[in-house]
């Protein structure tokens, strides 16, 4: 006997040890693993990653049609050695000086372009604009999934804690139930088949009780990785499980989703951004008007010449020469049209892809749009099962305790045997599992509700 009870003893202390890793921390509730997730989940930093990309593409698009305006100051030297040559002068070739000849240049400038009438990059500027909303409805509708996910898992955990606490309790039962046959059976009130039926029922008690231990663990990890915390670190879980039932209403439920729903929302802007991207390919083939415009301020110049000889004719002593020149200001201004009447098929090119981005941003939007009130009902569905789940546990656990009592009566009084006993009692461990599971089962539907219509955080 006492060996069944050092066994039980040990794992309901194990179970301790698993519960309470971190007992002097708090409790980690719904609402913080939501933040840890919100904050370190791996697809929350794609997303918002996703929003920088699209950024990057709008400052970009800016290109197409804002002014472009640089400076710039540039030193240049310019020389030539022993420069030599000839003319044809009236009928007569005359050799010409031999010359070195040296020049530096100081211009300080200022220049710049505007594509002032340019469709295709207004178009692509728009296009980019959507999809920056795009990006930042499809991070908003990541952090919703990841709200979800989290929560689910969260009362995962919450609901393997509970079924395991269940475990133990049976297996406590399991124990005394074996205790007493084994008594009976010493007095011979009992069969041995008795006695090796609660043995049987003990094991089986052992082997729940392990598994929904491990169960705790697993799932303790799956939350740790959903939040980004290791699951040594996570602490204990605040197992408080319960819920109420709430009325929704399918209609209302249908409008909210379709005007708060974010990935909804990102569909219908990616399909904006395809649009004005199908018109940006398009308007490659126009023309396009641009002004472009530069100035120089104050340009001097210096050079020398040195003349070595003169048709042909060597000098004793070379003929130096040079000068200086300065200019206030020079300018330059154009206006132009312009019009790639052929660029190798690049037009088709881009019209071609912009076009089968067009067709899949269409077929997205339809897709989630067809869909909505299917998720929306499903939701409902899925909510208002857990809940008739809970109604269904709820009696069976009050019935079961009542048997329980009844047939503890009448054990008492030798009115009952003690299988009827031990079969009303693992009856009230099932029921008691069921209600748990119909708990958390509410949560994650009323998470999921929340998700459907557009609230997720």
């Amino acid at each position: 006997m006492s060996r069944w009870v050092r066994c039980a003893g040990a794992e309901l202390a194990a179970l301790g040890i698993v519960w309470a890793a971190a007992a002097q921390a708090e409790p980690l509730t719904v609402e913080r693993a939501v933040e840890l997730a919100l904050r370190n989940n791996t697809q929350v930093m794609q997303a918002e990653a996703s929003v920088y990309d699209a950024r990057g593409s709008l400052y970009r698009s800016y290109s197409g049609i804002l002014p472009r305006f640089s400076a710039g100051l540039s030193r240049s030297v310019y020389g030539e050695k022993e420069r030599t040559g000839s003319r044809a002068f009236a009928g007569f070739i005359v050799p010409g000086d031999r010359q070195d000849f040296q020049q530096y240049a100081t211009s300080p400038s200022v220049s710049g372009t505007w594509s002032i009438l340019n469709l295709s990059s207004i178009s692509d500027w728009g296009s980019a604009r959507h999809g920056v909303r795009a990006a930042r409805f499809r991070r908003s509708a990541s952090r919703n999934d990841v709200v979800f996910d989290t929560k689910r898992k969260y009362y995962d955990v919450v609901k393997a804690v509970h079924l395991a606490h269940v475990a133990a309790e049976a297996l406590r039962l399991a124990h005394d139930d074996e205790r007493r046959v084994r008594a009976l059976f010493e007095v011979g009130s009992v069969s041995k088949s008795d006695v090796l039926k609660a043995q049987v029922r003990t094991a089986q008690g052992q082997l729940d009780s392990l598994t929904r231990r491990n169960a705790v663990t697993v799932q303790r990890i799956v939350l740790g990785n959903s939040v980004g915390v290791p699951e040594s670190q996570l602490g204990e879980v605040d197992t408080t499980l319960t819920a109420s039932a709430r009325d929704y209403e399918e209609g209302a439920l249908l409008a909210e989703a379709e005007k708060a729903r974010p990935d909804l929302m990102a569909s219908r802007a990616e399909l904006s951004a395809a649009k004005s991207g199908m018109r940006s390919a398009q308007f490659t083939r126009l023309p396009y008007l641009t002004v472009s415009g530069s100035a120089e301020f104050n340009p001097k110049s210096t050079f020398e010449t040195t003349t070595l000889d003169t048709s042909g004719v060597a000098l004793p002593v070379p003929v130096v020469s040079s000068g200086r020149s300065e200019l206030d200001r020079s300018y330059r201004a154009e206006i132009a049209l312009n019009w790639d009447l052929f660029n190798g098929m690049a037009n088709e090119a881009q019209i071609a892809g912009a076009r089968a981005r067009l067709i899949r941003a269409q077929d997205a939007y339809d897709v989630l749009h067809r869909n909505l009130a299917a998720d929306v009902q499903q939701a409902l569905l899925a909510y208002r099962e857990a809940i008739e789940s809970d109604q269904v546990a709820e009696r069976a656990v009050e019935s079961a305790t009542e048997n329980v009592k009844l047939t503890q009566q009448k054990y008492n009084v030798g009115s009952a045997t003690i299988l009827e006993l031990i079969d009303a009692q693992v009856q009230l461990q099932r029921t008691q599992s069921d209600k748990v599971s119909a708990l958390a089962a509410i949560r994650v539907a009323e998470a999921q509700i929340e998700r459907v219509r557009g609230r997720g955080e």
